[in-house]
């Protein structure tokens, strides 16, 4: 409940980071937690967010990147009846220290519809194997004004966190046992949002972000430590 909150708190205030920042420290406390709780989460976050932000929404710059991310999904889901829990921890450590040298990416790459297309497929696959598919898009959307960014994220996250959870349903990976131990990490992913709302424009959006990326940084080499050594 405590990453939730956290990651929660980090994706209000800077468009994403939920996964990022939960999914490798849940997954060593329990594999069950990855990926569809954490997609369920974010989905939760998402729909929230968007309606906040819905005035600053560009539905017609996501469609490339939504028409990417359905094959993207559905190959994530192949991945994931392909490799163990050790190698798929593996695999959320790499892609949360991926996210963090995205992040730190001095240079601007533009949102082209090639691009877009591209980073769906990314997202899609990142996402439906690990609950981590926000870092291809963040990367091309980072330099939207910030509101802009937070709600064309989570419009995109909206639809991508439901196409990932309908293709986890035939692979086994979202259950009723999936729903049942999320339910209690939807009041922290509330309150993590609701606090967000109320602070983060008060706080420095750097100092959010450098923070978050330490957490993200010791979330990684937990779960590739985790990996290695099983």
């Amino acid at each position: 409940m405590l990453l939730i909150f956290i990651g929660s708190f980090v994706q209000t205030a800077i468009g994403f980071g939920l996964a990022i920042v939960s999914a490798p420290l849940l997954f060593v406390i329990s594999p069950s937690y990855v990926p569809a709780p954490i997609v369920i989460v974010a989905l939760f976050v998402a729909l929230l967010n968007a309606i906040k932000y819905r005035s600053d929404v560009s539905v017609g710059g996501l469609k490339l990147a939504l028409y990417g991310r359905v094959p993207g999904s559905i190959a994530g889901g192949f991945l994931l009846v392909m490799v163990s829990s050790q190698m798929l921890s593996l695999w959320l450590g790499l892609l949360v220290l991926f996210s963090v040298v995205v992040s730190l990416l001095p240079f601007r790459i533009d949102p082209t519809p090639t691009r877009m297309g591209i980073a769906g497929f990314f997202s899609g696959f990142f996402g439906t194997s690990s609950g981590i598919g926000g870092p291809p898009m963040a990367l091309l959307l980072q330099h939207q004004e910030a509101n802009q960014l937070r709600g064309n994220l989570a419009a995109f996250f909206v639809f991508s966190s439901i196409m990932s959870l309908i293709v986890q349903i035939p692979f086994g990976y979202l259950t009723l046992h999936h729903l049942w131990i999320t339910i209690p990490l939807l009041p922290p992913a509330w309150l993590g949002y609701f606090i967000a709302r109320k602070t983060t424009h008060s706080l420095p959006k750097d100092k959010i972000r450098y923070g978050a990326l330490v957490l993200c940084l010791v979330s990684g080499l937990t779960a590739i430590w985790q990996g290695i050594m099983g």
